[in-house]
């Protein structure tokens, strides 16, 4: 009895020090960074949200330094918790899993649902951080992981691994459907997998990564059929639509409705030909100054037009190089994740920003970063990656508490 009492201190010291020192740090740092910034513009933070959806009513849950968590998108996600889907509204975009532990772990708090929400992500953030830590050592190699999760925590949209949005929860799920698969326990990549499909739509590219490393495993055809445990996973969401609004993809049509998100008829080859269009509309914009108008139709001035599309740009031609570099050096099923999960939003561009929340998305294909992490080798590199990230998280930072677009 002594000794199995004794195991979950065992557990607790296992924990690898570096990830959590990391994770500690960069969210203390993000989280006063914010809150300084707040102070300084809170003249500008009152400003009214200009939005016809659910997130501009975003509401005071618990002060300030906590409220600033909730911008854009969290609007729809407290609004799930709250009310749950109701209608044929454009709320079932968002995937139940996130919305779901937020409602759960808000119960608890007595209703306040963006705290739960911030603490929700926070958790799933640091142990994302553990999972890569302990899937990357074989992989990279311990340098390699160490400057491949700080390119992570600083990264400029870091920043909604602590908001309230999904994408902690997805980072966790996808890095640990691939940890589990690592190790052959089928059974829990399965099951990852399938959570992971319930966060974002993007789990879906999870699947077919994760069949290349069960073919190629001994045990070919008992990994197979414990990986197919995300199977049924997956079909919960369309089947709760079907049961509730007859229309088993009308997450699809709410895309389309809310976001003006039109499926390609080339694929992802449509929506990378719109980004380079809008990219060089965004370089003519520029050339020509304020008195010419290429954006007519995106809020703000034609200026910011030209510079989101091409700050969109330049984060998709990253991502996909990086993307190439991950299939090299780690494998083909990290190469197929990585590309196959950018396939989709390219393949769904959006009128005049056609790679709309790209630099966000980047957040959720972590073998990038793992990649990256393999470039930085030289000293002269590693600094530079480093400063930029740290330039551009800053900038994202002012963004957010703005209310300025961020991804």
């Amino acid at each position: 009895m002594i000794i199995r009492a004794m195991h979950p201190l065992r557990a607790v010291r296992r924990l690898p020090r570096y990830p959590l020192e990391l994770f500690v740090w960069t969210r203390a740092a993000i989280w006063t960074g914010t809150l300084l910034t707040y102070l300084v513009f809170e003249a500008q933070y009152a400003q009214p949200l200009q939005s016809s959806g659910p997130e501009e009513g975003v509401e005071h849950d618990v002060g300030w330094a906590v409220d600033v968590w909730g911008r854009w998108d969290s609007g729809w996600f407290l609004a799930i918790a709250h009310h749950g889907y109701v209608g044929l509204s454009d709320s079932t975009a968002f995937f139940p899993a996130y919305p779901l532990a937020m409602r759960g772990l808000g119960w608890f708090l007595l209703g306040h649902d963006l705290l739960a929400g911030m603490i929700v992500s926070l958790l799933a953030c640091a142990a994302a951080f553990v999972v890569l830590w302990r899937l990357g050592l074989p992989l990279v190699g311990e340098e390699s992981t160490r400057r491949g999760l700080l390119y992570l925590a600083i990264f400029p949209t870091t920043l909604f691994l602590l908001a309230v949005y999904s994408e902690s929860l997805y980072l966790l799920l996808s890095a640990a459907a691939f940890e589990a698969a690592a190790s052959a326990r089928w059974s829990r990549a399965g099951l990852a997998t399938g959570l992971a499909a319930l966060t974002r739509v993007a789990g879906i590219m999870l699947l077919p990564a994760l069949v290349l490393l069960a073919w190629r495993s001994p045990d070919r055809r008992g990994a197979l059929a414990r990986l197919s445990l995300a199977l049924p996973l997956m079909a919960a969401w369309p089947l709760y639509l079907w049961v509730q609004f007859r229309r088993p993809f009308l997450f699809l049509s709410a895309q389309h409705a809310g976001w003006d998100r039109n499926l390609s008829s080339a694929g992802p080859f449509g929506g990378a030909w719109d980004a380079l269009v809008e990219g060089w509309r965004g370089v003519r914009q520029l050339v020509a100054g304020s008195g010419h108008d290429y954006f007519p139709s995106i809020d703000h001035s034609a200026m910011y037009g030209a510079g989101l599309n091409l700050e969109q740009l330049a984060y998709g031609i990253l991502l996909v190089a990086l993307g190439l570099v991950a299939w090299r050096r780690l494998g083909a099923a990290y190469g197929v994740f990585v590309l196959g999960s950018l396939a989709l939003p390219l393949s769904d561009p959006v009128p005049d920003s056609a790679l709309l929340s790209m630099p966000r998305f980047a957040l959720g294909v972590f073998p990038v970063f793992l990649a990256l992490g393999t470039l930085g080798t030289r000293r002269r590199l590693d600094i530079g990656i480093v400063t930029v990230f740290g330039i551009l998280l800053g900038i994202d930072l002012a963004r957010w508490v703005l209310w300025i677009w961020v991804a």
